[in-house]
């Protein structure tokens, strides 16, 4: 299998025109398309719905479904807020901080810039309840490669004792060197 990248993510919204208006006006996305059917093509069903693309850039494609003769839509009780949410990557802090005030012009509330050790971030929430993430990779040299190298090791840990792995105490303690 040759995977070349994601196609597009595709998400529900409540309203597709304000899904659209919302990502054009605060995030800046060009509206690529819109597919309207009266019929799901994958499963024959009468169900109604309007599929638009948003133009995330570099190819990413951001999708949404309005699809309204279905139940309400709703979040998953059992998963935490913060754990569900699409992120968009920009590519300096000046963006990032330019970002965070037209946000907030437009009368959304924006947590953050967020400290990761190796990227910063904002977040906010979409019209349809949906959190979105805007980062910028602040990585020092060395720690993306050390993080790649002791990935399996914190995975199988965690796997068995269901608690974070110190493999990586130094994201959080300072004490990263690039020393070999």
């Amino acid at each position: 299998m040759n995977i070349q990248r994601i196609h597009h993510v595709a998400y529900r919204c409540h309203n597709a025109k304000q899904t659209v208006a919302f990502y054009q006006q605060v995030l800046g996305m060009d509206f690529k398309l819109a597919i309207a059917e009266n019929q799901v093509p994958s499963t024959k069903a009468a169900d109604p719905y309007m599929h638009v693309f948003m133009d995330a850039g570099h190819g990413n494609v951001l999708a949404f479904f309005e699809v309204p003769h279905s139940p309400k839509m709703q979040k998953d009780p059992n998963t935490p807020p913060w754990v569900q949410h699409i992120a968009f990557e920009l590519n300096t802090l000046d963006e990032l901080q330019q970002a965070k005030q037209k946000i907030e012009a437009a009368g959304v509330a924006v947590l953050g810039p967020i400290e990761h050790t190796i990227f910063k971030s904002i977040y906010f929430f979409d019209p349809n309840g949906h959190r979105l993430e805007l980062a910028v990779n602040s990585a020092a040299p060395g720690m993306l490669e050390k993080l790649h190298e002791v990935a399996p090791a914190m995975l199988d840990e965690w796997d068995k004792t269901k608690r974070a792995p110190q493999h990586a105490a130094w994201l959080h303690d300072g004490s990263f060197t690039t020393k070999k």
